[in-house]
């Protein structure tokens, strides 16, 4: 049977909540870290927190960068990834994840992917995360991804570029790119990130509701914005898929 991870991403997906689900869910924490660390990636740490988001309990993936004045491009990502020495399957879930990041990144900004510059699609943050997800998912040996529709807020979200419209132009691209589901949900607020979404039009074979699955593991990974009553958590169920 194939083994199966499905985001039940009910508030949405950012790229440090899809980590913390698969961390509480028990991938391995120092499994992900040594796989990490073979970037030769300067200046981070992984680490952990329990948290509770409206009644559930969570763990929050914690990425601490230091400053970094080095502005590298998709094409330098994709060669410290390329070059790592990672599992393959996770070396070539991320370098795709980058590719479908740095490609509607630069549909949105009007330049060639290669030429997206690091800090445009998050910095040492985004790569700690989406290797960090691609090797918890390693640990877990899941072979399969599927996930709920995306859902997105309303409104506008502040970034280094001022204002823009939520969901944000990369998030819209990033969805159409991939014809992936959305649900629109009346909160003001950025629910699904670029690497988040990034991640799952990526990785996920299926979008829609739950699988038919034998379910052997769950875990919630929390974020920190607040969005009233709903619970800002990332729901992933682990388990195998039933044919």
């Amino acid at each position: 049977m194939k083994r199966i991870a499905y985001f039940h991403c009910f508030a949405g997906i950012a790229g440090d909540m899809a980590l913390g689900a698969l961390l509480d869910a028990g991938a391995d924490l120092d499994a992900v870290r040594k796989m990490l660390a073979g970037l030769g990636l300067p200046g981070w740490s992984l680490d952990t927190e329990r948290v509770t988001r409206r009644g559930i309990a969570a763990t929050r993936a914690v990425v601490t960068v230091e400053d970094d004045a080095v502005s590298r491009t998709h094409a330098v990502i994709a060669a410290m990834v390329g070059e790592a020495p990672l599992p393959d399957r996770v070396r070539e879930r991320a370098l795709a994840v980058f590719r479908t990041l740095a490609e509607a990144e630069g549909r949105v900004h009007g330049m060639p992917p290669a030429d997206v510059h690091f800090h445009e699609v998050g910095g040492h943050d985004a790569v700690v995360d989406v290797v960090g997800t691609c090797a918890a998912l390693e640990t877990l040996d899941v072979d399969e991804v599927a996930a709920l529709p995306i859902p997105v807020g309303q409104g506008f979200i502040r970034t280094r570029h001022g204002l823009l419209p939520n969901p944000g132009p990369a998030v819209v691209e990033l969805l159409a790119r991939a014809r992936a589901p959305i649900t629109g949900r009346a909160v003001d607020a950025e629910m699904s990130t670029p690497t988040g979404t990034a991640l799952l039009v990526t990785l996920a074979d299926s979008f829609g509701p739950f699988p038919d699955m034998t379910v052997t593991a769950n875990g919630f990974g929390a974020g920190t914005k607040v969005f009233g009553d709903l619970p800002n958590v990332t729901q992933v169920a682990i388990g195998e898929r039933r044919e």
